[in-house]
């Protein structure tokens, strides 16, 4: 892969799903779809509102270790990226990534206390195109 970042990049805006995956009290992994992040800084960090009383917030708290994934179903092509998660329930953070159209899943709008953000920040990742993987540092 000749330009990571961008490669990747493409494919994660175009992918308007993201799987992502936590340890529960069990030491299992679970695996929950989600939106596609609000935002995101390169192929490192990303933001997704998500609500506060759901069972990955919960298991983020207890241990922060995830990891993400994102991929292209008509070509076949896929990225899982690995790192931490940090949970931002700071009016800033809530403020940053509010969208119209939120109350359909915050009733009572940018301050309800079910309403957080997750920030994730990818350690490495692994990318898979062409019938094969690679790894890479981020």
């Amino acid at each position: 892969m000749r330009n990571p970042e961008q490669t990747i990049g493409n494919l994660i805006d175009k992918s308007n799903l993201t799987i992502i995956s936590y340890i529960d009290n069990d030491g299992f992994p679970i695996s929950k779809a989600m939106l596609s992040p609000r935002q995101r800084e390169g192929i490192k960090t990303f933001w997704f509102s998500t609500n506060t009383s759901s069972n990955k917030v919960k298991y983020f708290r207890e241990n922060p270790k995830a990891s993400i994934y994102f991929v292209n179903k008509r070509f076949f092509r896929g990225v899982s990226l690995v790192g931490m998660v940090e949970i931002l329930e700071t009016p800033e953070a809530k403020e940053k990534l509010w969208q119209d159209g939120d109350t359909m899943y915050y009733k009572q709008g940018i301050t309800d206390p079910d309403y957080c953000v997750l920030k994730f920040t990818a350690k490495k990742g692994r990318y898979y195109s062409n019938f094969k993987s690679e790894d890479f540092d981020i």
